[in-house]
């Protein structure tokens, strides 16, 4: 009974704490107003502090922007806009499009952002590091909880064919990065399109801290899938859009959950966070601590995962890793990553990863038994988490120029690879 309800238990506490919300904003208002004399005092610093942190801590994080209005090419600053360019039911392709550059060419990239409880704006600093040299696209996954029934379903089986269908879409040659969770659909996607002869497969691909094979180097949440099997996930973390929302009924896994295992993980971390943010308002040092508040901007804002993809990834990937064993299938097909001959393989890992450990994602080597050694790399980046993979400094000044090479490696000449055969 507990469970059954507790997304709309969820949604009441919130809804209950609006009156003590709008409480705290009224007086941390007051006591950030520069005509009140209680504001420079210890006593008005505190308490203004505390009234924000309350705020921040118990308020509903929107789905973020991109923000990335422009970019320097070449040395010139060119203008940055956001365009829809594919879209289904499930996902939106975002193309930054480079203004006046739309027409020149360039190495188009696919970004396919993780559909895990965050919005792809998490990966804003992947996009903003490689808009200066490539024609980017990312996928924008949409909220399970703002998908009416009516759309049906959608599963790891459907997210594999969307994947397909943007590369038919940006046509042969592109670059493609899966960021974590789409690491193993993307080698799926790639596997099946050179088995059928897709005439449009990408140049290369490249898996950041991906689950390739969760059984190397266990971490935490590894062990605990293993452990605990599919049906405890699937009797303990889906629940029921409530209404109001669009998606009233569908069965989801929520975000906020999510959210939750992630903040469990490293507690102290964010305790400390938190206090040093507390800190930083009290003494008035407004650019440390907006630095924090735009990491828990981002951090904190979380979408909900339909029941079908989540219980599918689960299975497939962290339960029977049926991928490294040979044995994954995509509608009765079989994925066979020994298909894959031409399209480059890149794999990055954190040496303080401790979502995908170290190996789990250089597993993709070992898959890849016919692809020539010429055309793949491996590299581990020291002294970062999972995060630092794919954000952050040592990610824009020792990962992404790596990344940008790998590119122009596999634009070499090359052969070409077999036409497409039947139904894609």
């Amino acid at each position: 009974m507990m469970k059954a309800y507790s997304y709309q238990m969820y949604e009441m506490a919130h809804a209950a704490l609006a009156p003590a919300r709008a409480m705290s904003d009224a007086s941390g208002l007051m006591f950030r107003n520069p005509f009140n004399p209680l504001t420079h005092t210890p006593f008005g610093r505190n308490l203004a502090a505390g009234a924000e942190m309350f705020e921040r801590l118990t308020r509903r994080y929107g789905k973020p922007i991109f923000g990335l209005h422009s970019t320097n090419v070449a040395g010139i600053e060119r203008p940055v806009r956001e365009d829809i360019v594919w879209r289904k039911p499930f996902c939106s392709l975002i193309r930054f499009v480079r203004e006046g550059l739309e027409d020149k060419p360039a190495p188009r990239l696919l970004i396919v952002a993780p559909m895990s409880g965050h919005y792809a704006t998490l990966l804003r600093g992947t996009v903003e590091a490689f808009l200066p040299t490539h024609d980017v696209y990312i996928t924008d996954w949409a909220d399970a909880r703002m998908a009416p029934l009516a759309l049906g379903v959608f599963d790891l089986d459907d997210y594999v064919d969307y994947l397909i269908e943007m590369f038919a879409f940006l046509g042969p040659g592109a670059h493609s990065v899966g960021v974590c969770q789409p690491s193993v659909p993307l080698m799926a996607a790639v596997a099946l399109m050179e088995a059928r002869g897709h005439e449009c497969l990408p140049a290369s691909m490249t898996l950041m801290g991906g689950p390739i094979d969760t059984r190397k180097s266990p971490t935490e949440v590894n062990k605990l899938a293993q452990t605990r099997g599919v049906e405890w996930f699937r009797e303990n973390c889906l629940q029921t859009v409530p209404f109001p929302y669009p998606g009233f009924g569908r069965q989801v896994y929520p975000g906020f959950l999510q959210l939750s295992g992630f903040m469990a993980m490293n507690l102290d971390r964010h305790v400390n966070a938190h206090v040093e943010m507390f800190n930083h308002l009290v003494k008035g040092d407004g650019d440390s601590a907006e630095k924090q508040q735009d990491f828990y901007d981002e951090y904190m804002a979380v979408m909900d995962l339909t029941a079908e993809f989540y219980m599918q990834t689960i299975d497939t990937v962290f339960v029977r890793h049926l991928l490294p064993k040979g044995e994954m299938r995509h509608r009765g097909e079989r994925v066979d990553p020994a298909a894959i001959r031409h399209v480059g393989l890149m794999t990055v890992e954190g040496e303080n990863d401790d979502i995908s450990g170290i190996g789990q994602t250089k597993a993709a080597h070992d898959l890849c038994v016919n692809l020539p050694a010429s055309s793949q790399t491996d590299y581990v980046q020291p002294d970062v988490g999972h995060y630092g993979v794919f954000n952050g400094s040592r990610f824009r000044r020792e990962i992404a120029p790596r990344m940008t090479a790998f590119h122009a490696h596999m634009e070499r000449p090359r052969a070409v690879a077999p036409k497409k055969r039947g139904k894609t």
